[in-house]
């Protein structure tokens, strides 16, 4: 087939760009044509959080496009009429946030004139966490262009539901990250990281966000008991929500000696350094539908601590690969105590188990599933 990656790519960085160039290479190799269509423009700087949206990796192996400007309409007609006259028989779009859908349910709109073109939206959401006036009218202007969802949470589906009832849908989960490095000792990821060998760490990944609940991790932090046992905590990610009220908080708590800040963006070649340094993975997560965080820690073969919300129980089964906690201090604290009380290790071969349930084959053939 002829496949168009709609979406976020090189030279922009994060989770989204992630799953769409690992898509593209699954495409790849099951012998497909691909071509990724990227932003001119993803977010307005006053609206980035962070401090930079770019990426300064080489680029990948395969053809990417910078054409869509996501506030500028003469750059979506320009990309639609593109698609349009190129005829992909499919164009994949991951939807995370309402902002995008003038952009991309303009595009399809016009694409799909040419009367051969499918269009499958792989949802990371379709109600946002953060939310804000029209989200409703704006996802629903986008799904209207588009003939068949992949959810990544069964959160997600039924969330579709108040918005189309009738389009092929299949829940899908997140595939495993499987290309940011390899499972390497302890011993070595810590040395890198400027670790004590022989501490107890947690970890807790990604760009740091209200809704991802840092702030619960530390008042965690500060129960007598983790204190006591010397577990200390990596916080590995890039602010994008206030830093004054996180040192505040952490002053506040007497916990910064607990603590490892490593409180900037993390570019792919250091990812495996801070899953490897660690016993363990902390998401305590206020609202979720799921995250590729989690995939992360599966590839890296690392138990999980995830509070119960979204699609998150659904992929990190209480006592099996780890604990899933309320979203509460207390109980995330009762959760780490708990993990430090038996051998770190007695998830590891479950961990395994799972890993196979979430291949990137699966996902494509589900992709294609719909196409069909």
């Amino acid at each position: 087939m002829k496949v168009c990656i709609l979406g976020t790519a090189w030279p922009y960085r994060g989770g989204l760009t992630a799953m769409n160039e690992r898509l593209a290479q699954e495409f790849v190799a099951e012998g497909h044509e691909v071509e990724i269509i990227t932003f001119t423009l993803q977010y307005p700087s006053i609206f980035f959080p962070g401090k930079s949206q770019f990426d300064d990796r080489p680029k990948p192996p395969f053809q990417i496009k910078r054409m869509l400007n996501s506030i500028n309409p003469f750059s979506w007609w320009r990309v639609g009429r593109y698609l349009k006259k190129s005829q992909p028989d499919l164009i994949v779009v991951k939807y995370w946030i309402p902002f995008m859908a003038p952009a991309f349910g303009t595009v399809l709109r016009i694409a799909k004139k040419n009367g051969k073109t499918k269009v499958v939206s792989i949802l990371d959401n379709i109600i946002p966490h953060e939310k804000r006036l029209f989200d409703f009218q704006l996802s629903s202007y986008f799904v209207k262009a588009v003939d068949g969802f992949i959810t990544l949470s069964k959160s997600v589906l039924e969330d579709l539901g108040q918005f189309d009832k009738s389009k092929p849908r299949k829940f899908s989960p997140h595939p495993v990250y499987d290309h940011f490095g390899s499972v390497a000792s302890k011993t070595d990821a810590r040395h890198k990281l400027g670790l004590k060998q022989d501490g107890k760490y947690l970890l807790f990944f990604g760009f740091i966000r209200d809704y991802k609940g840092l702030d619960l991790l530390l008042k965690a932090m500060s129960d007598t008991r983790i204190r006591e046992a010397g577990i200390r905590l990596i916080v590995a990610g890039e602010y994008y929500s206030n830093q004054e009220e996180y040192d505040q908080l952490i002053n506040k708590l007497e916990i910064r000696d607990s603590l490892d800040l490593f409180t900037k963006f993390i570019p792919d070649n250091e990812i495996a350094h801070y899953f490897n340094a660690a016993d363990c993975v902390v998401q305590p997560y206020k609202t979720a539908t799921q995250s590729g965080v989690t995939q992360i820690a599966y590839h890296f073969e690392k138990p999980m601590i995830v509070t119960n919300v979204g699609g998150l129980p659904e992929i990190v089964p209480h006592g099996e690969v780890g604990f899933v906690t309320h979203v509460d201090p207390l109980s995330i604290a009762d959760h780490i105590i708990e993990f430090y009380r038996g051998d770190v290790n007695r998830f590891a071969t479950k961990i395994k188990e799972k890993q196979k349930e979430y291949s990137w084959t699966t996902m494509l053939n589900n992709v294609l599933s719909l196409v069909d």
